[in-house]
């Protein structure tokens, strides 16, 4: 019987031309990320092309995960450290395991009903370092400037599962990121489409519903386009909807995901360019293309209206809203460029908004 080859984001999906007793390990040398040859075969057979995962497939993929790093040290840890300058609410916790996998969110202090919301979220998938870690950084260094202007609400990692076992998934082989909405409309071959709910995203809408905001001002979505995206995801996505895998460009460089209902040009030129101090934009393809999508003015593509699709960007009605995308495989950048980025596209628009108020 064929078999479909899935590996963690450690051990990518082997193509037809590496040896199959070879495969390739990602790891941290303080700055970038490289690829090693394990000399080991690290293959994980899941499914049969051409038919949707079931449960038992699922459930398979799942006990194939493993711990590669600890919420508890480089998530909780921070979270404790912020205490003491801003209100910290835990809003709920992972099913799958309470004590381990707590859900915070971090609060500028002096909230005031008559200051505009706003809201930045990491981790939605876990395995997007600089999501987390961005929103880390802008808690700590530049979030309290701005509270005077703003009531600033920090969901720093949405997806603690995934950010432990590196993964883009939740622990049910379900996109967090397409599961705020699962209402909204499928449309088959669309790159973009909503998914069933998870745990994650549920958490986040009940949470935010408690806070009672009628209107958000902000919203900026903390995330990365890795090389893992096109050496394991696609095909993991292709095998789990029983679909042929449909190849892609991975971008060098940062761009901005912006509504094409609510395109704000202005704001997206002024986060890009401040990104642009901090590492490079990534230009389009040679089909004038970013991951697939047309480019609406430099590094920013636009998508039907996030809320339709299921994504983060759309929980709120926030006037301002775009999903950002950091490039951590670049050998153009590191790792403290890449959080760096996130800070500096947050408060070049936060920059830009307040100038308007």
């Amino acid at each position: 019987m064929h078999r479909i080859l899935i590996v963690s984001r450690h051990f990518p999906f082997v193509r037809p031309s590496v040896t199959r007793s070879m495969a390739l390990s990602a790891y941290q040398d303080g700055k970038r990320r490289r690829l090693v040859d394990t000399g080991k075969n690290n293959e994980l057979p899941i499914g049969t092309p051409g038919k949707p995962w079931g449960d038992a497939e699922k459930a398979e993929w799942f006990t194939s995960r493993s711990k590669k790093r600890a919420y508890k040290d480089e998530v909780l840890t921070k979270i404790d450290e912020l205490k003491d300058r801003f209100d910290v609410e835990r809003y709920g916790a992972l099913p799958l395991d309470k004590e381990r996998y707590p859900l915070y969110a971090v609060k500028t202090r002096n909230w005031d009903s008559g200051k505009p919301h706003v809201l930045i979220t990491g981790g939605v998938h876990g395995y997007e370092t600089s999501g987390v870690q961005g929103a880390f950084l802008f808690l700590q260094s530049e979030a309290e400037r701005y509270s005077a202007s703003f009531n600033i609400l920090v969901m720093p990692c949405i997806s603690p599962w995934g950010y432990e076992t590196i993964q883009r998934w939740n622990a049910k082989a379900v996109d967090p990121n397409r599961s705020f909405n699962p209402d909204g409309e499928v449309v088959p071959g669309r790159s973009f489409n909503p998914e069933p709910a998870t745990e994650e995203s549920s958490a986040v809408i009940d949470y935010l519903k408690s806070l009672e905001v009628k209107q958000w001002l902000c919203h900026i979505d903390c995330h990365e386009t890795t090389d893992t995206d096109e050496t394991e995801f696609r095909p993991a996505k292709a095998a789990r909807d029983g679909l042929e895998p449909k190849p892609d460009t991975i971008p060098d460089g940062f761009y901005l995901v912006s509504d094409m209902t609510n395109p704000q040009e202005a704001w997206h030129t002024v986060m890009i360019d401040a990104v642009r101090k901090v590492t490079h934009i990534a230009p389009p393809d040679d089909k004038g293309l970013i991951i697939g999508e047309t480019v609406v003015q430099e590094g920013v593509i636009a998508i039907p209206s996030p809320k339709m699709l299921g994504l983060c960007a759309g929980v709120t009605n926030a006037t301002y809203a775009t999903t950002t995308e950091v490039y951590p495989d670049s050998p153009k950048a590191t790792d403290e460029q890449c959080n760096r980025a996130q800070v500096a596209c947050i408060t070049g628009g936060l920059d830009y908004i307040m100038k308007g108020l």
